[in-house]
């Protein structure tokens, strides 16, 4: 193995010779090129070293995060790190391990890999290769001091990838219910935690910020509305900032076979959202469920459970796991898991109790899916949209999102085609659990077999909806998704009458959805530009501004008093944005909507009839409005002055991201607000610390000679502290200035110096 700086010139004709001596290539040869943000270009003559290659990249860019997703996916952090302290999921260490001890359970892992085709499974093992070869070939104190002598830090196996794509699955189901699994216990155990209110609301809560933290903007756009009659897309994913669901760009090449490039998560040795020389893809989080809760009828003696009036027996199965106690010593904790038919049995306090007389199963479509991987790939291959709409079809292996895509014919696609429990409307007419449908979860009678997931003809999993019988449209004009349901993805072609398990059409779209639909309403006929599609982002435009703030500006010449006067000053300077150089408006603006009833203030309500504009307008007029409006806003006068916030402070002030000793000022805000640029935050009084939001963005067109693509990993591609790619693409992210994204050899010979190493 050796490196060397090159110049562009010299990668680019590194790059086609690979590709024009593939047939004398040596066995498993594999070329690593870094542009110059860090982004690594993998070539290789086959899986195995595909997969080497970026398992090498990533170790070298963010090995400690890898690890330590690893020690939390194999359930061992509180075996080195103790009890104390948190996985990134925020789960506490023994909770944590708890949870993969029972989700990645040895069979469970092993039935999963023999499930991979051979070339999958050969790119699993060259990814571990590769990591292992970092690991072994770097000396400790060249390795990053997060992790510098880490008592954890271990060569991979290939189960460790196996767990990691398993954690990924069940991200929108009972990985949501980690805590609610590990809590379930009998009722002489669970009793207390039954009967609080205020849990339940706050248990809701927490299942619900699973779709504020993990959303995305998509907009595809076909040849019939593009300048040269070819797609064109816009992906914004809004993604945690670290762990395991933290994007990292790679491209990936096997001469003759694979050409792609995007991003991917932790672990994955393929590209989840990008393109290829003729297709772009990107996902967003869907609304569909795809798990459903069973209430039980139990037993009178409790140690089972009825259906059909038969008793079932409830399975408890010990886990046992290794702790770290504060005096080092190593103890062994042991804790009971209960199933059933249907799953694992979970609690959440005051809302799904375990009591005398019923408890809650959780059964998750995505436990039964050991498709992802080859899904992925399929996608990375595919050469059009509806190349990729059939090997959709062919595998159902996208585990919670949305597919828009565009291909270089002017085709957009748009699929909501992922795992999701069949049950036909009729039948869950007649099953659907009263309680838990108005608390907005998926809730079913766990008690009659006639409840259970149907069958579907041309489904790829027992029990699954099949993708023809899922939301789709192919069209050649304008395609968008902000997590809605797959409703208002076109307005001229409404997608209706599905499950409320797969879609919804009774709902207010979110209020970035219907910015965009706004902004491609006032655009008309002409065509969508890169230039526009950007601007939607980076314009940090607060759409909920142009619904109320007239109104609220409307109280504050009517009805204010000094105690409102900061606040109303401050709104009617603020330019209705969350732009770094934004004034204080922005905040007030926040605390001001913080401070009012969702849902009940609006003076227009929502119709299905008006989706696009509806609900608008604050009831300001109305008495008990006026009276929040004017508390709201005296509350947050209040709280600014506490603050001692200077009157010029600026919005990139407040919201900022910690880099070494550096805090760098982040656009864009809470995409409650209607912020197409949808950041999320941990606050810290009236300052904001990012920790999600815009992640890996990428805008594609295509000319004659393939994809031109832009963007931006908002949060860099290392997590190393001392690493040259730990905040370059920060800094470009706060500036907002969207680099080209090197696909071919011309554009990587364009892009400057670059770093190229041969492993073997």
């Amino acid at each position: 193995m050796h490196s060397f700086r090159i110049q562009s010139a010299a990668w680019a004709a590194c790059c086609l010779l690979a590709a024009s001596t593939h047939a004398d290539a040596p066995a498993a040869a594999v070329t690593l090129g870094w542009t110059s943000l860090g982004v690594p270009h993998v070539q290789a003559r086959d899986d195995h070293g595909l997969g080497e290659g970026i398992g090498y990249a990533y170790a070298r860019d963010n090995l400690c995060l890898l690890e330590d997703e690893v020690l939390t996916a194999s359930g061992q952090r509180a075996r080195y790190l103790g009890r104390a302290g948190q996985s990134s999921a925020g789960l506490d260490n023994l909770t944590s391990d708890l949870f993969f001890q029972w989700l990645n359970a040895d069979d469970a892992v092993q039935a999963f890999w023999k499930a991979q085709p051979p070339a999958m499974q050969q790119r699993i093992a060259g990814y571990v290769a590769g990591v292992n070869r970092y690991l072994q070939q770097t000396p400790t104190q060249q390795q990053p001091e997060l992790c510098r002598n880490a008592g954890w830090l271990r060569p991979l196996a290939n189960e460790d990838v196996i767990r990691l794509v398993r954690r990924m699955l069940v991200e929108g189901g009972v990985g949501r219910f980690a805590k609610a699994l590990v809590a379930a216990a009998p009722p002489t155990r669970a009793v207390a935690q039954a009967t609080n209110p205020r849990g339940a609301a706050q248990a809701l809560a927490d299942l619900q910020a699973f779709a504020q933290t993990r959303g995305s903007n998509a907009i595809a756009v076909g040849g019939a509305r593009t300048e040269n009659g070819k797609g064109l897309l816009l992906g914004n994913p809004h993604f945690p900032w670290g762990g395991g669901l933290r994007f990292y760009q790679m491209h990936l090449t096997i001469p003759g076979q694979l050409d792609v490039m995007g991003a991917a998560l932790p672990g994955l040795p393929l590209i989840n959202i990008g393109f290829n020389q003729h297709l772009a893809w990107t996902h967003t989080v869907d609304q569909s469920s795809h798990f459903t809760l069973h209430r039980l009828a139990l037993t009178a003696d409790g140690q089972g459970y009825l259906l059909d009036g038969q008793p079932q027996a409830l399975k408890k199965q010990t886990l046992q796991v290794r702790v770290r106690e504060a005096d080092g010593h190593l103890a062994t904790v042991s804790h009971d898991v209960y199933s059933t038919r249907f799953g694992p049995l979970v609690t959440l306090p005051g809302l799904l109790p375990w009591d005398a007389h019923h408890a809650y199963a959780l059964q998750d479509a995505n436990l039964g899916n050991d498709r992802i991987l080859a899904q992925w790939d399929a996608i990375n291959r595919a050469t059009s949209v509806a190349a990729l709409q059939q090997v959709v079809a062919e595998h159902q292996g996208i585990p919670w999102v949305n597919t828009l895509a565009v291909d270089d014919h002017g085709q957009s696609l748009y699929m909501n085609a992922s795992v999701v429990p069949n049950i036909p409307l009729a039948q869950l007419a007649q099953c659907a659990d009263p309680a838990l449908v108005k608390a907005g979860l998926p809730g079913v009678d766990g008690s009659r077999s006639a409840c259970d997931w149907q069958n579907d003809e041309g489904a790829q999993q027992a029990g699954i909806v099949a993708a023809r019988h899922l939301p789709q449209l192919l069209r050649n004009d304008v395609l968008q998704n902000s997590n809605d349901s797959a409703w208002m993805t076109q307005p001229a072609a409404p997608l209706t009458g599905f499950s409320p398990l797969i879609s919804r059409s009774d709902r207010p779209l979110g209020l970035r959805a219907r910015f965009a639909l706004d902004r491609l309403q006032h655009l008309g006929n002409q065509a969508v530009t890169p230039a526009f599609l950007q601007g939607l982002v980076t314009g940090n435009h607060v759409y909920l501004a142009d619904l109320v703030l007239d109104d609220v500006l409307a109280f504050c010449k009517a009805g204010g008093d000094a105690s409102t006067a900061p606040a109303c000053s401050a709104l009617k300077a603020w330019d209705r944005r969350a732009q770094v150089d934004s004034g204080l408006g922005m905040l007030y603006f926040q605390l001001t909507m913080a401070g009012l009833k969702a849902g009940e203030d609006w003076r227009v309500p929502f119709t299905a009839t008006d989706p696009a504009h509806t609900p608008s307008g604050l009831d300001w007029q109305t008495p008990p409005v006026a009276a929040r409006l004017k508390q709201s806003l005296a509350a947050a006068s209040a709280r600014v002055a506490s603050a001692g916030l200077a009157a010029d402070t600026r919005w990139g002030q407040l919201q900022t991201v910690q880099r070494g000793a550096q805090r760098i000022a982040i656009p864009g805000g809470d995409g409650k607000l209607g912020i197409y640029n949808a950041m999320t935050t941990q606050p810290q009084g009236l300052h904001f610390d990012v920790d999600g939001g815009s992640s890996y963005i990428q805008l594609v067109s295509f000319d004659d000679q393939g994809p031109v693509a832009r963007g931006l990993l908002a949060f860099s591609q290392s997590s190393d502290p001392a690493s040259a790619h730990f905040k370059d693409q920060t800094l470009l992210f706060s500036a907002q200035h969207w680099q080209p994204l090197p696909f071919t050899a011309s554009q990587i010979a364009a892009d400057g110096e670059h770093e190229v190493m041969q492993l073997r």
